[in-house]
């Protein structure tokens, strides 16, 4: 449930660019909530739709190649051009799988935005949301974010403390060691691939 917390950010290019990073998130998981509220295909767990919704609101607004690079870890810059490109885009792909079969509930959930306190020069900021639940403790979910000509990009993402990129690192370097870049490479479009077949199948 709480995954697509995770992915739930969208706006045009232009808002990202004016909105503080603050009320862009609050802004963007509210409209994310409002679209699954009033499409029955959503809640309903349309596949082909979610990635779709994944793709066009919330992907764009993450810097994948960032996070890549720091789920990699050292291994990264050690990768060929071309090896970091095809990590990038299966890591990516992944993150849109790992995320589409839970974003159906998303549209239940109710948040609690953090203010944030920044300063004009600020380029690397923390954006704090509360996941509230119903006799149980609030679930911190925070985004890090930083400033970019494109506008205020999502480089990781915090879950009860958890962060996505940490988590992924010791895995990757752990297939890395065994099997090489290469290695991950195949085993991330492998990952991928049994997702789609295990979830009805779908395109990049």
């Amino acid at each position: 449930m709480l995954a697509g917390v995770a992915l739930a950010l969208a706006a045009s290019t232009a808002h990202a660019q004016l909105t503080p990073p603050d009320e862009l998130v609050k802004d963007v998981m509210l409209d994310i909530q409002r679209i699954i509220v009033q499409d029955k295909d959503l809640q309903s767990g349309d596949r082909k739709k979610t990635l779709r919704l994944i793709e066009d609101k919330a992907l764009p607004h993450f810097n994948h190649v960032g996070m890549t690079a720091l789920a990699v870890g050292a291994h990264w810059r050690k990768a060929t051009p071309a090896q970091k490109t095809r990590l990038a885009e299966e890591f990516r792909a992944l993150l849109m799988r790992t995320y589409a079969s839970s974003l159906s509930a998303f549209g239940e959930q109710k948040f609690e935005f953090r203010p944030l306190r920044t300063k004009p020069e600020d380029t690397d900021v923390t954006v704090q949301v509360r996941v509230l639940q119903s006799g149980a403790q609030p679930v911190p979910v925070d985004y890090d974010m930083e400033k970019t000509p494109r506008g205020w990009k999502v480089y990781d993402v915090r879950v009860a403390g958890i962060s996505l990129v940490v988590n992924y690192r010791t895995e990757f370097a752990n297939i890395v060691r065994d099997k090489g870049i290469d290695g991950l490479i195949g085993t991330l479009e492998a990952k991928n691939k049994s997702l789609d077949a295990a979830q009805g199948g779908a395109g990049k």
